[in-house]
C-alpha cells in the first residue's frame, strides 16, 4: 500500500471523482422527496384513519403512488453508489472497510428490508390488512427509509470525523474498536438531523407545488387546499429546523473541519472578534490567491457573526485558511502544527509502517519492533498528510464552498418566507390573516375578496401559485448545494486528515472509469427523464376521482 498508492494513475483519480459525484448528484435528487414524502403520506393517512371518508382515502394514495416513483428510482441510484466503493476506490475500501462497511451493512439488513417489507403492504394491502396495520405500514416505510439514511450518513459522517477505531500495522487496515463511538458520533447526529429536516423542506414544496398546479388548473381543489394544509406546516417547521440544526452543524465543522469553514468564509486570515460574510465578491472560476489577498473584494458582512457562529462568543478565535497552513497558537495555549510539519511527521509514519513490516518479515526483534510502532503511533494522526507534496492541495475549492454555501443559506431563508407567507393565507389566522391580506392588497398582489377574507380558501393569488412552482427546483438547488459544501469542503480528503483522494482510488486505467462515466450519466439522465415523466402523468392523472370535486 506504502509504495503502490504513489503510483496511480493521476486521470484515474479525477474521473474516479467524477463518477461518484455524477452518481450522488442524481442519487440525491430522489432521497430527499422520498424522505418528505414520507411524512406527508403518513400524516394524510393519519387523518383518513381517524375520519374514514374516501376524500382522505383518496389524499393519501395519490400521494403514496407519488412517494412510489420515487421510491424506485432512489433505490437503483443508491446501490451503484455503494458498488464504486469497491470497484473506483478499492484502497479506500481495504484501508477502511471494516468501519465504512458496518453501517452499510446495518443499512442493508435492518432498513432496506424494513422499507421493501411495508412498503409492498402499503401498497398492496388496502383490502387486504386492516386499517390500522395499514396506517402501521405506511409510517414503517417512511420510518425505514429514514433510518436507511440514518445508517448511510453515519457512514458519511465518518469520512468527514473518524473516530472509534485503531490502525493495525499488522493488517494495514483501521478497525472498529467502539461501535456506537461511530454510530453516535456528534457529526453523525448533528448531519442526521440536519440532512433530514431539509428532505422534509423538500417534500413539502413539492406537495405545495402540485396542489397549485391543481388550483391554477381549477381541478381537484379540495385536495390541494387540504394538501397544502399539511405541507406548510411540516415546511415551516422544517425550514426553521434546518436553520437551528444548520448553526449546531457549523459550530461542529468549526472544531473538526476548520479548513472546510475557512474556505466557506473565503477567510484568508482568522482571528477574534470575527465578522460573518454576507456576500463578497469571490471569483467563481478559479482559486484566489490567499496568500496574498487580505479578504474578499465588496464585502458585506455582519458584526462579530462568524466568532458566534463558530465558538459562541463574540470574541471567539476562527482561524483563517494561512493560519492552518502556517499554524497557530490556539486560545487555550496548544499549538496547532504546520502543514509543513503535518507533512513530515505523515511522511515518518509512513516510513515507520514500513520499518515496521519490513522488520517482521525479517523476524526483528521486540524492542526494534517496538521502537518503529512508537514512532508510527506518535505521528499516525499525520498519516495522511505523509501524501501531500504540496501544501496548497490542502486547501479546498474556495469559489465551491462560498457560493454554495451562500445559496444554500439564502434559499433556506427563503424557504421560511415562503412557508411563512403561504401558512398566513391558506389558513384564516384572526388578526395575521387581515393584517397581512390588506398588506399584499395595497401591494396590487391580491384582489378585494381576498383582502377582506371573502373569497373562497383554493382562491389563491396566481403569483403565489406561480411562485411556489418555482420554489420546487430552486429546493433541489438549495439541498444539492449542501451537499457541495460538504464534499468540497473536505477536499483533498476522502477520510479527514486521514487518506487523501489519490491514496484511495484503485489502480485502474483511467479510460476504463471514462468510459462507465459516460454510461452512467446517459443512465441516470433517462431515469430522471424517465422518472419526471411519470410523475407528471400521475400528477396530471389526479386522484381517483370517487369524490365530486369542483
Amino acid at each position: 500500500m506504502t509504495n503502490l498508492l504513489l503510483n496511480i494513475d493521476a486521470g484515474m483519480i479525477d474521473w474516479s471523482r467524477a463518477q461518484f459525484a455524477l452518481t450522488a448528484i442524481y442519487h440525491w435528487l430522489f432521497v430527499p422527496l422520498t424522505l418528505g414524502l414520507a411524512v406527508i403520506m403518513g400524516i394524510a393517512e393519519t387523518i383518513y384513519y381517524k375520519k374514514r371518508t374516501d376524500f382522505w382515502k383518496n389524499t393519501a394514495q395519490f400521494w403514496q403512488r407519488l412517494f412510489g416513483v420515487n421510491f424506485a428510482m432512489g433505490v437503483a441510484t443508491g446501490i451503484i453508489l455503494e458498488f464504486e466503493f469497491g470497484t473506483n476506490w478499492s484502497n479506500y475500501s481495504w484501508f477502511v472497510g471494516d468501519i465504512f462497511g458496518a453501517p452499510l451493512a446495518v443499512e442493508g439488513i435492518v432498513a432496506f428490508f424494513m422499507e421493501s417489507t411495508f412498503v409492498a403492504v402499503m401498497f398492496f394491502g388496502w383490502k387486504k390488512v386492516s386499517a390500522g396495520f395499514h396506517l402501521a405500514s405506511t409510517w414503517l416505510t417512511g420510518l425505514g427509509a429514514t433510518i436507511s439514511a440514518w445508517w448511510i450518513l453515519v457512514a458519511n459522517a465518518w469520512m468527514q470525523y473518524p473516530v472509534g477505531c485503531t490502525f493495525n500495522p499488522d493488517t494495514m487496515r483501521n478497525e472498529m474498536t467502539s461501535f456506537m463511538e461511530v454510530a453516535l458520533s456528534p457529526f453523525a447526529v448533528e448531519k442526521f438531523c440536519h440532512t433530514v429536516i431539509s428532505s422534509w423542506i423538500i417534500g413539502a414544496v413539492f406537495v405545495i407545488a402540485v396542489s397549485c398546479w391543481y388550483l391554477l388548473k381549477k381541478r381537484h381543489t379540495q385536495l390541494a387546499v387540504q394538501s397544502i394544509k399539511i405541507a406548510v406546516i411540516v415546511g415551516f417547521i422544517a425550514a426553521l429546523g434546518a436553520g437551528a440544526t444548520g448553526h449546531k452543524s457549523g459550530q461542529t465543522v468549526a472544531q473538526v473541519q476548520p479548513m472546510k469553514l475557512a474556505a466557506m468564509e473565503a477567510l484568508y486570515n482568522g482571528g477574534n472578534e470575527m465578522d460573518l460574510t454576507m456576500i463578497a465578491w469571490v471569483n467563481p472560476l478559479g482559486q484566489p490567491d490567499y496568500t496574498k489577498e487580505t479578504e474578499p473584494a465588496m464585502k458585506l458582512a455582519m458584526p462579530y457573526g462568524l466568532s458566534m457562529m463558530a465558538t459562541n462568543t463574540l470574541d471567539g478565535y476562527v482561524p483563517g485558511i494561512n493560519d492552518l497552513l502556517n499554524g497557530y497558537t490556539k486560545e487555550d495555549g496548544t499549538v496547532e502544527p504546520s502543514a509543513d510539519e503535518k507533512i513530515a511527521r505523515g511522511k515518518l509514519a509512513i516510513q515507520a509502517l514500513a520499518d515496521y513490516r519490513k522488520a517482521k518479515a525479517e523476524g526483528a526483534d521486540e524492542a526494534t519492533l517496538n521502537t518503529h510502532l512508537s514512532t508510527l503511533n506518535d505521528n499516525y494522526q499525520y498519516f495522511g498528510y505523509g501524501y501531500v507534496k504540496d501544501k496548497a492541495d490542502l486547501v479546498p475549492p474556495i469559489p465551491v464552498n462560498f457560493w454554495a454555501f451562500r445559496t444554500m443559506v439564502g434559499l433556506g431563508c427563503l424557504f421560511i418566507l415562503f412557508f411563512g407567507v403561504v401558512l398566513i393565507l391558506i389558513f384564516d389566522i384572526p388578526m395575521v390573516s387581515l393584517v397581512f391580506r390588506r398588506l399584499f392588497s395595497a401591494l396590487g398582489l391580491l384582489d378585494e375578496r381576498a383582502a377582506d377574507g371573502t373569497a373562497p380558501a383554493d382562491a389563491m393569488p396566481r403569483w403565489l401559485c406561480w411562485s411556489a412552482i418555482l420554489m420546487l427546483p430552486l429546493a433541489y438547488i438549495c439541498s444539492e448545494s449542501g451537499w457541495l459544501v460538504a464534499e468540497f469542503g473536505r477536499q483533498p480528503w476522502t477520510i479527514q486528515d486521514m487518506l487523501p483522494t489519490w491514496a484511495a482510488v484503485s489502480d485502474l486505467q483511467s479510460s476504463s472509469v471514462m468510459i462507465t462515466f459516460f454510461l452512467f450519466l446517459i443512465l441516470f439522465t433517462t431515469m430522471l427523464a424517465v422518472e419526471i415523466s411519470i410523475l407528471l402523468k400521475q400528477i396530471k392523472k389526479g386522484p381517483e376521482a370517487t369524490l365530486n370535486e369542483k
